[in-house]
């Protein structure tokens, strides 16, 4: 079980990066365009450089829904390696089943 403060912290993170989003994407649109200045294109590099880190959406880490666990989490379930197999064992998770041959 991951530290309540971590998967906390990835709470946050998501909901910082969704309020900015808007905002960040206007001001990278304006960096990428052709069409912008050199002034407002530097002006628009400040500005992104002033918003929070955590306004950034690659600084989230994928968390397994159920215990919080940050390495090997499949995007597709969203959770762990670990409880993926006790879900496929107990056969919770529709279509997949433990291998044996």
């Amino acid at each position: 079980m991951a530290k309540t403060n971590m998967v906390e912290r990835e709470k946050r993170r998501a909901k910082i990066a969704q309020k900015y989003a808007k905002r960040r994407a206007e001001l990278k649109e304006v960096i990428r365009s052709p069409k912008s200045t050199p002034e407002a294109r530097l002006e628009a590099q400040v500005r992104l450089q002033k918003l929070p880190r955590d306004a950034s959406p690659t600084r989230g880490r994928n968390r397994c829904a159920i215990t919080g666990r940050s390495r090997g989490v499949y995007r597709k379930f969203g959770l762990a390696r670990v409880k993926i197999r006790e879900g496929a064992a107990r056969g919770e998770l529709p279509g997949l089943s433990k291998a044996s041959w």
